[in-house]
């Protein structure tokens, strides 16, 4: 469409001022309409284009074809920050479709503004808070300004508040707050002014804070207390108080503690109520002598750095009755005589009872009630001393005391004043026991009593060592019985030994240590002493020794050695030999001879054979070596000779018989065959000499392996030295020819020596005991020769040498006894030879040796040995 001016006015310039309100109307006009628009306007005037863009503006319909131009308030128009001018582009088209364009310029003009608060005073009232206590300084800063750049000026409603606000809007507090004395809020009005008078108004709202700058004060005036001792845990003792300035009105939350601790109290840190903890013993240290406890209790505002008041306060302790009287020990052992005298003192009681308890109105105490078995007898002196004492007589010998050795009495001991055990000992007695033993003690009044007042026993005279012969027994009216001890205190000895007889000193069994003999002693007196070791009493024991027929036949020799010739006639008694015996306790008659072994082919037998002490040996049958029936040259007899020849065949079983042996040694000579062309000399020398008994057979063992163990070292050591020799040195007798050892000279004429052995028994005619280990022994009372005795053992032998020398010179005239040539020849006169050793003449084995030419034989051997022993040590 062709465009036709259809808005009227425009286009214009129009002001408006800023700030304008909503609705506020800025310029007015009119829209013509074409006759031909007969529906009037298609398009109502509308603002399509701002420069610059805004919608602070508005077409409004007045009525009709009028319409205004208005502020829309959003924006509100602001002269200072805003554009000072618009460009609105208004736009209509009627019904025909005619539009119209124009444009209106509207001007802002500038109006004086209040003043405006910007920052938080600009949307809320400002809540400012200071510390009591800080210094005047500035607190807050007011940020306002004026639309119109102009200076401002600010002050303070009302002017009586502690602070000031300077030109530049700061803030300044005039004065140090404290909270506990003045207001703890200020309001205070800021007003800005521009120079016009426009102002605008802010609230402040100041806090003053409060802090912890006040030290909690006690408001508990009371310092001393006092408690009884051994309160339970958790009695309260005080409610300590306080109250800090910087909590007001308000209660206060402090903190109660005990500095140092205390292990007797406890006080809540809360609520500071002070309490028992712990046993308080007012009897024990250190409390004993102190019984005051001093504790600071401190409270505090904080738990930690913190203000803080310390007060300290005494707890006086009192002493209760509440320990029982105690005794140690609570048992007593005494001991008093049987007859003790009444009023003896035995006992006092109070030094061994005490009662802890510290007040002295609390620790005096009592003995009542004495009891028991035999507390008749015995009484307190008084309940406050305690002392025992004897009141009656005991007589333990007495029915109405059957023997009572031990009284058992019980005491009282209890608190004088009221007890107060509850807390302490809620389950215990309000006395103690004391337990008193008294022991009587007997005393020996009565001497011991024997039995019978003398013992007689009847011994065999063979009885054992060892064995008993009887008893003796003593009694004591003391009660108790006493021990009895027996001992021998005369008369149990002979002159051979010291103590013949024993006694046992509990029992009173008599035995014997010694062989009892009836030929030596008939009877035995001693005395016998009972002690109860206080008093004795003495008996008289006689033991009657009984006969026995304990002594064997003893017959002179018991050893001997006899040579006879083999031609000897029968019914000779051989050189005139004979035995006589004696027995000490049988008749001469009794005796009976018979040779037990040894004879053989029976050439020997004993006449008499029975009925005399004496007997001799007789030769019974000749010998028969040619035939061979007899081949043993030698004999050895063993004669018995018993004591029984008197004693029927009936009663011999029941009898007891002894038996005496004698060893004959019978060496039959043969006849020579050669006769001998000299007559020699012999003489005959007889030595006896003890033998080693079979017991010491170690002895010649030791000697022997200790000499080839010495011979052996110094056979090794010459060895040694001869072997450094012959590498050292040269021989030089060789080198010359010269022999290193010179020839032996001849020899001279030896002598002849003849040695024989022969075994003797020696005949131990005596016995004794050895005062040192008490066994018997026997010896021979012309030697001195002894052994010790043993039951069946036979007799030792002896050795008895003979030495038959014969040595002749070319007249046959002079012979040298064989002393001489025992110094000569030691090695020879110690030689021995039993007949064992020496070579038996067999019929067989040629012509018989005469003892002369067998001793030449042996002899020559010798001699041989010695020239052999000589030339290898050459």
């Amino acid at each position: 469409g062709r465009r036709i001016r259809l808005l009227k006015g425009l286009p214009a310039t129009s002001t408006v001022e800023e700030n304008s309100a909503a609705g506020v109307s800025v310029y007015n006009f009119n829209v013509t309409v074409s006759p031909l628009a007969s529906g009037g306007l298609a398009i109502l005037p509308t603002i399509v284009n701002s420069n610059p863009l805004t919608e602070a503006f508005d077409i409004e319909s007045k009525g009709g074809l009028e319409y205004r131009v208005v502020t829309t308030g959003n924006p509100v128009l602001d002269y200072e920050t805003m554009p000072k001018s618009f460009d609105l582009q208004i736009f209509v088209e009627d019904t025909t479709g005619r539009t119209d364009l124009n444009i209106l310029t509207i001007q802002v003009t500038d109006k004086n503004e209040h003043p405006v608060f910007r920052g938080n005073m600009a949307i809320q009232t400002v809540m400012i808070y200071i510390l009591e206590g800080r210094p005047p300084e500035r607190i807050y800063q007011v940020d306002a300004a004026d639309p119109e750049n102009a200076k401002l000026k600010y002050s303070p409603l009302p002017a009586t508040v502690p602070f000031l606000i300077r030109e530049s809007g700061a803030i300044f507090s005039t004065k140090e707050f404290d909270y506990e004395k003045d207001p703890h809020c200020y309001f205070l009005n800021v007003t800005v002014t521009d120079p016009d008078g426009l102002n605008s108004t802010q609230t402040v709202n100041i806090n003053i804070i409060n802090i912890n700058d006040e030290r909690p004060y006690f408001t508990t005036k009371q310092r001393i207390y006092r408690i009884p001792e051994e309160q339970n845990p958790g009695t309260i003792v005080a409610n300590i108080t306080a109250k800090d300035p910087d909590d007001e009105d308000s209660p206060s939350r402090l903190f109660y503690s005990i500095q140092p601790s205390d292990r007797h109290f406890y006080i809540n840190p809360a609520t500071g109520v002070l309490q028992v903890t712990g046993r308080i013993d007012r009897d024990a240290l250190p409390l004993r002598l102190h019984p005051n406890i001093s504790l600071i209790v401190r409270v505090e505002d904080s738990p930690s750095s913190g203000h803080a008041s310390e007060m300290e306060i005494t707890i006086i302790v009192d002493d209760i009755n509440d320990n029982p009287p105690e005794c140690n020990p609570s048992a007593f052992r005494k001991e008093a005589n049987e007859n003790t005298t009444p009023g003896t003192f035995l006992v006092d009681l109070r030094n061994y009872c005490k009662d802890i308890d510290v007040d002295p109105s609390n620790n005096q105490f009592s003995f009542t009630g004495l009891s028991g078995f035999g507390s008749n007898n015995f009484a307190l002196e008084s309940t406050v001393s305690g002392r025992l004492v004897v009141t009656g007589t005991i007589d333990l010998e007495k029915p109405a005391n059957p023997g009572v050795e031990v009284y058992t009495l019980t005491v009282r001991v209890q608190d004088i004043a009221h007890p107060n055990y509850s807390s302490k000992y809620p389950f215990y007695i309000s006395f103690d026991i004391i337990y008193i033993y008294i022991r009587i003690k007997p005393v020996n009044e009565f001497f011991p009593v024997f039995s019978n007042l003398s013992y007689v026993f009847s011994v065999s005279e063979i009885t054992k060592v060892g064995s008993s012969i009887g008893r003796v027994h003593a009694i004591d009216k003391d009660w108790p019985p006493n021990v009895i001890s027996y001992s021998i205190v005369a008369g149990a000895g002979t002159r051979d030994y010291t103590d013949i007889f024993w006694i046992s000193p509990t029992k009173g069994d008599v035995r014997i240590l010694a062989r009892l003999d009836y030929e030596t002693t008939q009877k035995h007196i001693f005395t016998v002493q009972a002690s109860d070791q206080g008093k004795s009493t003495t008996t008289s024991v006689t033991v009657n020794v009984l006969e026995v027929n304990d002594e064997e036949p003893v017959c002179s020799p018991n050893f001997f050695s006899l040579q006879i010739p083999v031609s000897l006639a029968v019914g000779t008694n051989i050189n005139g030999f004979r035995i006589e015996c004696q027995d000490r306790d049988s008749d001469p008659r009794s005796f009976r001879y018979f040779i037990n072994e040894g004879n053989e082919n029976s050439h020997f037998i004993f006449s008499p054979s029975a009925g005399s002490n004496t007997s001799r040996l007789i030769l019974a049958s000749r010998f028969d070596y040619e035939s061979g029936l007899d081949t043993n040259w030698i004999y050895s007899l063993h004669v018995h000779i018993t004591d029984d020849n008197l004693v029927s065949a009936r009663d011999k079983t029941a009898h007891l018989i002894k038996t005496g042996t004698v060893t004959l040694s019978i060496r039959v000579i043969p006849n020579p065959t050669t006769a001998t062309t000299t007559t020699p000399g012999f003489t005959v020398v007889t030595k006896r000499e003890n033998l080693y008994s079979p017991s010491a057979w170690y002895v010649p063992f030791v000697i022997t392996l200790g000499s080839l163990l010495l011979l052996g070292l110094l056979g090794y050591l010459g060895l040694l030295l001869l072997t450094r020799l012959r590498t050292r040195c040269r021989p030089a007798g060789r080198a010359h020819g010269t022999p290193l050892v010179n020839a032996p000279e001849k020899k001279k004429p030896r002598k002849e020596v003849v040695v024989t052995m022969t075994k003797l028994n020696t005949v131990f005619d005596g016995e004794a005991r050895d005062p040192v280990t008490g066994r018997i022994y026997e010896f021979n009372t012309r030697s001195g020769a002894r052994r010790w005795k043993q039951s069946n053992e036979p007799l030792q032998p002896m050795l008895a040498m003979q030495v038959t020398s014969s040595a002749t010179d070319n007249s046959g005239q002079g012979t040298e006894r064989a002393e001489a040539l025992s110094k000569k020849e030691p090695s020879e006169k110690r030689k021995e030879l039993t007949p064992a050793t020496k070579p038996a003449a067999k019929p067989s084995a040629g012509p018989s040796e005469t003892p002369g030419q067998a001793g030449l034989r042996l002899q020559k051997k010798k001699e041989e040995s010695e020239d052999r022993g000589l030339s290898s040590l050459a």
